[in-house]
């Protein structure tokens, strides 16, 4: 329940400080008093969007907090899952900055509005004369009869199934997508992928292609040079070998006579010893180094389809190309193991499929059950209310996919006169009606669900009169298990409230505020017997308000 609220610098308010009890209070006042104001204050704390234009003075933060009991509420799962601080007691504060800046705290602990949101929703529900359009809506009618069938635990678990549901439904149709899309290309894939694994490429083969290419092109000239090379180092007469195969010899009789010499003829030995190898290995490559010409051609072809290759790829590398083929075996592959997952997503969605419809069959059982006791009750309720005539028919349909909250489609047809045929209800209903029918549905749903503070903001809109004694009656019955707030502009339903809140205006100074005050016996007296007979109050409205009050 709404212990108290505190508001500073909102609208028109400075300063307002207000506790509550546990018992139905009503809230009345006169057109333009600031009664919206208040609605918009608690909007804050139940996480609606700040306005800079809110505050009084652009100069000082406006600050509006709330404090609940909220024991019997079953929350302690909702603070522990957004790292809350549980308190029996919990505020609730929001502060408007002058800098245009929001904040928003759940017992001083920063909070961001989907949560404030999310807690507040299990707090209170302010039920202004808008929202009585939520009837004509047939998720809220649906709504009603899982009240009523206590559906909460099988809607819970159908809306997780459904959850998966629609996930890998998402993710076959992106795999058929996928498959169509590369079956498309799979020909022209599969001839590329052919066509590089024929060729047969290897690592590093084309720059070794290349090089035997170069000394093929160039065979006379390299058979030339290499020959030149080993007749000057190894001719007997003239050869370089042999020349410093004497040097050695004559270094050899002088090396022991100093070590300088014997260094020198170690470095001639060593350089005899690379340039014998020099000579051996040219000889050896001079042998191999024969013209061929098929050899030529073969290389030159080879390196054609190479370099076609690439420029059919857009690379410059055989590297290049074999990652190419990699990922064009990987598509190729790709259109089989789709295939494997979509037969496996099939029959996944198939399981799934029957395990929804088997919760969304109890869900509609329960809704069946649900509704002659929904219309036996209203139509008792709206007996009282001026409406003993009205006829309520609620038609289910099962649909052919899965809705949100099951495979239901509801028809609610309503009549209000005896002798008028059923009709669309949001069609037939007029606003009087819509009123009384959305106060017999609160009242209804309170006996079947832990309802949060409740505050009805002129539900009373188009009636009067006896119908708005037993509104405010029924309102007051409601408020033996929860709390209940009524703003009124209706004398009957004002003294109906075990407490009754006056919301005002006044001017001091030329600065104009609103404030809220508790009325006392004498008080109340006064105010119900002016929305009686206006400001000039009367002895017989007098009468008639302690009339009411009793």
């Amino acid at each position: 329940m709404l212990l108290s609220l505190s508001v500073q610098n909102y609208a028109l308010i400075e300063q307002l400080n207000i506790n509550f009890s546990n018992q139905f209070a009503t809230i009345t006042g006169e057109t333009g008093a600031g009664k919206s104001i208040l609605l918009g204050a608690l909007g804050l704390i139940m996480g609606n969007r700040a306005d800079l234009a809110s505050l009084k003075d652009k100069e000082k933060k406006c600050v509006v907090e709330a404090s609940f009991e909220i024991s019997k509420y079953n929350l302690k799962s909702l603070f522990i899952s957004n790292d809350l601080d549980y308190e029996d007691t919990t505020i609730i504060r929001r502060e408007i900055l002058p800098s245009g800046k929001s904040r928003a705290f759940i017992n001083d602990t920063p909070v961001n509005l989907s949560e404030l949101q999310l807690l507040a929703e299990n707090l209170i529900d302010i039920h202004s004369q808008h929202q009585t359009r939520e009837l004509e809506q047939q998720n809220y009618q649906i709504s009603i009869l899982d009240a009523m069938g206590s559906n909460a635990q099988n809607l819970n678990e159908y809306t997780i199934l459904l959850s998966d549901f629609k996930l890998k439904s998402k993710e076959l149709e992106q795999a058929i997508a996928d498959k169509n899309a590369l079956f498309t290309a799979q020909e022209y894939n599969t001839y590329l992928l052919n066509e590089l694994f024929q060729i047969g490429l290897q690592t590093n083969e084309q720059e070794e292609l290349e090089t035997e290419l170069l000394s093929l092109n160039n065979s006379e000239l390299i058979t030339e040079t290499l020959s030149k090379l080993v007749s000057s180092a190894t001719d007997e007469q003239f050869g370089f070998i042999s020349s410093i195969k004497d040097c050695k010899i004559a270094l050899q009789k002088i090396a022991g006579f100093s070590s300088s010499y014997a260094e020198v003829f170690e470095r001639l030995q060593s350089a005899l010893i690379e340039l014998e190898d020099i000579a051996d290995t040219t000889f050896h490559l001079a042998e191999k180094n024969t013209y061929n010409p098929e050899r030529l051609e073969f290389i030159s072809n080879r390196l054609q389809t190479i370099y076609d290759l690439q420029k059919k790829h857009q690379v410059t590398s055989i590297e290049e190309l074999l990652e190419i083929q990699n990922q064009l075996s990987e598509k190729v592959l790709l259109v089989d193991n789709l295939d494997e997952k979509i037969a496996k997503l099939n029959s996944y969605l198939a399981n799934k499929t029957t395990e929804l419809n088997s919760v969304a069959n109890l869900i509609s059982q329960n809704r069946g059950k649900a509704i002659p006791v929904f219309v036996s009750k209203i139509s008792a309720i709206l007996q009282e209310l001026g409406m003993p005539d009205s006829q309520f028919k609620m038609d289910l349909n099962t649909s052919n996919s899965f809705l949100s909250n099951g495979k239901d489609e509801l028809e609610l047809l309503f009549s209000a006169n005896k002798g008028t045929s059923l009709g669309s209800f949001k069609k037939v209903a007029s606003g009087g009606e819509m009123s009384r029918i959305m106060l017999a549905i609160k009242a209804i749903i309170a006996d079947f669900s832990k309802l949060p503070t409740i505050l009805f903001d002129e539900i009373d809109t188009g009636v009067s009169g006896e119908i708005a004694l037993k509104m405010g009656e029924i309102m007051k019955k409601m408020s033996a298990n929860r709390q209940v707030f009524a703003i009124t502009h209706l004398p009957q339903i004002a003294s109906k409230g075990d407490s009754q809140y006056k919301v005002l205006k006044e001017t001091i100074l030329e600065n104009t505020i609103s404030k809220i005050v508790k009325l006392n016996s004498e008080e109340r007296i006064i105010e119900i017997a002016e929305m009686l007979s206006g400001k000039q109050i009367t002895e017989s409205a007098v009468s008639h308000a302690k009339t009411l009050l009793n």
